[in-house]
């Protein structure tokens, strides 16, 4: 069934986590506070030795009430950035949606707004590479190939419905994040990705995925790893029998 694109006025906080981002950080949080759903942000950085969090502070202070520097003491990795964010989102009371997305320009700024408008209908929407009208943009054929194998491996082993797995790109109705506990995720990266849309399966969720192109950074280095790919791999047999994953 289509998404309808429509105006839904609700409150919305984009979380973006960041480690050694100051190149992409500032234009990236000021494409997303000049969308038309008027998002805030949160950025979740793990105490990045480039200055990172002192341009996200600089930031917050021309944008009071909109955006918000969480610092933490060191690089603990994307899942538990990304659960420390989520926490603060839902600790504010205030919004009634919460985005998940990169900062490194891999993610378009211009697709919050529909995943927004998607959750009008569901309770998670998904930007997803693998559903007709999606694509990648800059990878190469090897590592386009391993991600879509790694998410057909993911998607049988939980007879899973949705076709992009280990993305990272989602809005989150915050009602129902709340109720998944997201600090209890044992999982980084992909592993993260894939646990947290499979606990919103699990409890009943209306999950949409809608296409977007997820284009390759320009700027600095990817800080997935081969190791993270790994855990995500070995993780999923543990997630389909439901113990901890």
């Amino acid at each position: 069934m289509p998404v309808r694109h429509i105006v839904w006025h609700v409150s919305v906080v984009v979380v973006v986590p960041t480690y050694n981002e100051r190149e992409t950080v500032g234009p990236h949080v000021r494409a997303v506070l000049d969308r038309p759903v008027r998002p805030s942000v949160i950025v979740v950085d793990d105490n990045s030795p480039d200055g990172t969090g002192a341009l996200v502070s600089s930031l917050a202070e021309e944008f009071p009430h909109r955006v918000t520097l969480l610092s933490r003491p060191g690089k603990e990795g994307l899942g538990r950035a990304y659960a420390a964010g989520f926490a603060a989102a839902l600790a504010d009371g205030s919004y009634e949606v919460v985005v998940q997305m990169d900062v490194d320009g891999s993610h378009a700024p211009s697709d919050v707004d529909r995943l927004v408008a998607a959750v009008a209908n569901a309770d998670l929407a998904l930007g997803s590479r693998y559903v007709a009208g999606g694509d990648v943009s800059g990878w190469t054929k090897g590592r386009e190939w391993l991600s879509r194998a790694g998410n057909s491996y993911a998607r049988r082993v939980l007879r899973s419905p949705v076709r992009d797995l280990t993305g990272g790109f989602k809005a989150w109705r915050a009602d129902l994040l709340a109720t998944l506990d997201p600090d209890t995720t044992r999982n980084d990266g992909y592993g993260f990705q894939i646990e947290m849309t499979l606990r919103a399966a699990r409890a009943g969720a209306r999950i949409v995925e809608l296409p977007i192109v997820f284009r390759d950074r320009q700027v600095g280095e990817s800080k997935m790893s081969g190791r993270i790919a790994l855990e995500a791999l070995l993780s999923v047999p543990r997630m389909r029998r439901g113990g901890p994953a």
